[in-house]
């Protein structure tokens, strides 16, 4: 799937994929959804996953408002660096790793939703223009959009299909 170069396909493409993993995920039984995946992944299970997926939301939008703000955002968080980005998927599973699976989902979902709002509130051209916003570098805002929605939910669903084999 090409990515999203408007406001209407990053809206598509991110909804698209987050139907699709939800459904995928629904599809199995309560034990099948509580599975331990084989050994060498970070995330054990579904749940794990789901948690990464909604706590990447909450940094994104985190970096939106500060960055909006004209402050600069500590990206990808205070005190890490993208080098050290295991350490700090390791502190979120941490951080999520006795939460129920259905308050992620819940959690998740209300974090997609909020993602979307987000999206919908701004043209092509401030999602789209490269360099447009200090805070996003020499990306545009679209480009952390599409990582943290659409793209993640499609790695989600990879993760989880492979892991289910």
């Amino acid at each position: 799937m090409p990515r999203p170069k408007t406001k209407k396909e990053l809206l598509t493409q991110s909804q698209k994929n987050f139907e699709k993993l939800m459904g995928y995920i629904s599809s199995f039984s309560g034990e099948e959804k509580d599975a331990e995946f084989p050994e060498g992944t970070m995330n054990r299970n579904i749940r794990d996953v789901l948690a990464h997926l909604h706590h990447w939301h909450l940094m994104v939008m985190e970096w939106y408002e500060v960055g909006m703000a004209g402050k600069k955002p500590d990206i990808p968080a205070k005190g890490y660096t993208w080098k050290t980005t295991p350490v700090l998927k390791r502190k979120i599973w941490e951080q999520y790793n006795t939460v129920a699976l259905e308050k992620i989902q819940q959690q998740l979902a209300g974090s997609h939703a909020a993602m979307q709002e987000l999206a919908k509130g701004h043209t092509d051209e401030e999602l789209f223009e490269k360099k447009r916003y200090k805070w996003t570098g020499t990306t545009s805002l679209g480009a952390y959009l599409i990582s943290a929605t659409s793209s993640h939910y499609d790695w989600a669903y990879k993760l989880i299909r492979k892991a289910k084999k």
